[in-house]
C-alpha cells in the first residue's frame, strides 16, 4: 500500500536566536513554529509523521504530544543524518515521504497537498518545492533541463553569472520515493568542511543514476521563510499576522487597523464584530457575533458571547455572556463568569467569581471568590475581602440586593436576596432576606478642632 509520510526536522539548537528557548519552540502568533508546521502537515491526513528531535527534545515532545512519532538525533550531524534516524520507522514503507524543517512556520496545508499531488503525477523519484524569489541572492538556484526536470541545484557561491540570474529557488522542502530516499542516504558522505551529511546530496545521487527529479513551484514566496534569528522571527510573525487578519476580515469581521491588531492563530471571531486598533487576542479565545472590542484591549483564552462590548480592558481565562459589557480599564482574572446583560464599569477587577444576569458593578470595585445573583447594584469602591492571609473564602450575594458604596464584605459571607448594605459598612456577619446591614461608627464632631492644628498657629 502506498503511504504518504512526513519527516519534520527539529533537532537543531538554533544558536543565532540567542535564546535559552529551543529554536522551534519560539512562537509565531501564539503557536510554536514546529506546531505551525505540524498543524499544516496534519491537515493532509498523513499515514505517518515523524519528528526528529535533538536539543530540547523533552520540551518539543511535551508541546506536540502524541500527534507525531519521534526519533532522537543525539549528535547534530546534518539533515541527511537526521532523516537517516527515521529509517527504523519508515524505510520499509511503500509511497512518498516529505521532509520539511520545523523552523518554517508559514507553509500552508494546500501547498503540501499540491506538492504531493505533483510529485505523484510526475512519477518522480524526488520533487523539490521551489518558489520565485524577487531577490534570489543567497538561495540555491534551480537549474532545469530542456524537459522541465531539475538538472541541478546550484548554490550562490558556485553559480555562474547566468545561473545567478535565475529566480527559482530551493525552499528546502522535498518529497522522495520512500525506498529510494533511504537507499540513497546510505551513500551520502560527510567529506565537507562541517563534516555533516547533507540531505540535498541525495538529489545529486539520483541525478547520477538518471532518476527523475522534478520541481514544483509554489505561488507565494513568503511561505518559504525560515527563521534563524529574532529578525526573521519578527518578519514571519508579521506575515502570519497579515494572513490571520485577512482571513477574519474576509469572513465578516471589521478590523479598523490591521497593521496594529494582533490575533493568534487559534482565535475564532463571529461576523459583524468590530475590532479597534491596538487589540491583542491570544490563545484559544472565541468571540461571538456583533461584539465591539475597544482599542488596546487584551483578551487571553476567553469565551466572549454575542453583542458584548469590551472597552480598553484586560481579560484572562474568563467568559462573558450575551449583551454584557466591561471597561474601560477593567480586569477579568481567571475563572470570572459574567452573565447576560451584566455591566462592569471602569476599574473593576473580578477573579474566580460568577456575576448573574442584569447585575451592575459601576466602578472601582474588587470581586473575588464570590457569586453575585441577578439584578444586584454594587456601588463604587466595594471590596470583597476574600483572603485571610492563609486561605481564600467565598461570599454569596442574593438577587435584587444593593451593596452601598465603599462597603467591605469580609468573607465567608452569605447575603440573602433583597438585602441592603449601607454605604461605608464593613460586613462580617451573614445578612438575612429583606434586612439592611449597617456597620459603621457613629459620627462625632469635635467643636473648634481645626483651630488647634499646628499650621493654623
Amino acid at each position: 500500500m502506498n503511504t504518504r509520510n512526513t519527516i519534520i526536522l527539529a533537532a537543531g539548537k538554533g544558536t543565532r536566536m540567542k535564546s535559552k528557548l529551543y529554536k522551534v519552540l519560539h512562537r509565531v502568533c501564539g503557536k510554536t513554529m514546529v506546531d505551525c508546521v505540524l498543524t499544516q502537515v496534519e491537515a493532509n491526513n498523513m499515514d505517518n509523521i515523524v519528528t526528529v528531535v535533538g536539543y530540547g527534545a523533552e520540551n518539543v515532545e511535551h508541546t506536540l504530544g502524541d500527534r507525531t512519532k519521534y526519533v532522537l538525533q543525539k549528535e547534530q550531524l546534518g539533515t541527511g543524518d537526521a532523516v537517516k534516524h527515521t529509517a527504523e520507522l519508515l524505510a520499509n514503507l511503500e509511497g512518498s515521504t516529505m521532509v520539511v524543517s520545523g523552523d518554517t512556520p508559514l507553509f500552508k496545508a494546500e501547498t503540501f497537498e499540491k506538492l504531493f499531488d505533483y510529485h505523484e503525477s510526475q512519477k518522480a523519484t524526488a520533487t523539490i518545492l521551489t518558489s520565485h524569489a524577487p531577490n534570489p541572492f543567497g538561495y540555491g538556484r534551480i537549474v532545469r533541463s530542456s524537459n522541465g526536470d531539475v538538472a541541478k541545484i546550484v548554490e550562490q557561491k558556485d553559480a555562474s553569472e547566468s545561473e545567478k540570474q535565475i529566480h527559482e529557488i530551493n525552499t528546502g522542502v522535498y518529497i522522495f520515493d520512500n525506498h529510494a530516499l533511504f537507499e540513497a542516504l546510505k551513500n551520502v558522505k560527510n567529506d565537507n568542511a562541517q563534516g555533516e551529511y547533507y540531505l540535498p546530496d541525495v538529489i545529486e545521487i539520483f541525478k547520477a543514476n538518471n532518476l527523475k527529479v522534478s520541481a514544483y513551484e509554489m505561488d507565494d514566496f513568503s511561505e518559504s521563510m525560515g527563521v534563524n534569528d529574532r529578525v526573521a522571527l519578527s518578519k514571519a510573525t508579521k506575515v502570519m499576522q497579515n494572513r490571520i487578519n485577512d482571513f477574519h476580515m474576509r469572513n465578516g469581521v471589521s478590523i479598523i487597523d490591521p497593521d496594529n491588531t494582533y490575533i493568534d492563530l487559534d482565535v475564532q471571531i463571529g461576523q459583524d464584530t468590530v475590532i479597534e486598533p491596538g487589540v491583542q487576542i491570544h490563545g484559544k479565545t472565541v468571540i461571538g457575533n456583533d461584539c465591539k472590542i475597544g482599542a488596546n484591549s487584551e483578551i487571553i483564552n476567553c469565551n466572549i458571547h454575542d453583542n458584548v462590548t469590551i472597552t480598553s480592558s484586560l481579560l484572562e481565562d474568563s467568559e462573558m455572556l450575551d449583551n454584557s459589557d466591561i471597561g474601560p480599564y477593567s480586569h477579568l482574572r481567571p475563572q470570572a463568569l459574567v452573565g447576560k446583560g451584566v455591566h462592569l464599569g471602569n476599574f473593576v477587577e473580578v477573579k474566580k467569581a460568577q456575576i448573574d444576569e442584569g447585575t451592575k458593578v459601576g466602578h472601582l470595585t474588587y470581586i473575588g471568590n464570590a457569586h453575585l445573583g441577578k439584578n444586584i447594584n454594587v456601588g463604587c469602591g466595594v471590596i470583597f475581602a476574600n483572603y485571610d492571609g492563609a486561605n481564600k473564602h467565598q461570599t454569596n450575594v442574593g438577587d435584587d440586593s444593593f451593596i452601598g458604596s465603599n462597603s467591605n464584605l469580609i468573607a465567608p459571607l452569605e447575603i440573602s436576596d433583597h438585602t441592603f448594605i449601607a454605604a461605608g459598612s464593613t460586613i462580617t456577619d451573614d445578612v438575612k432576606q429583606y434586612d439592611m446591614a449597617i456597620a459603621r461608627q457613629r459620627q462625632t464632631n469635635k467643636a473648634g478642632y481645626f483651630k488647634k492644628l499646628p499650621y493654623n498657629n
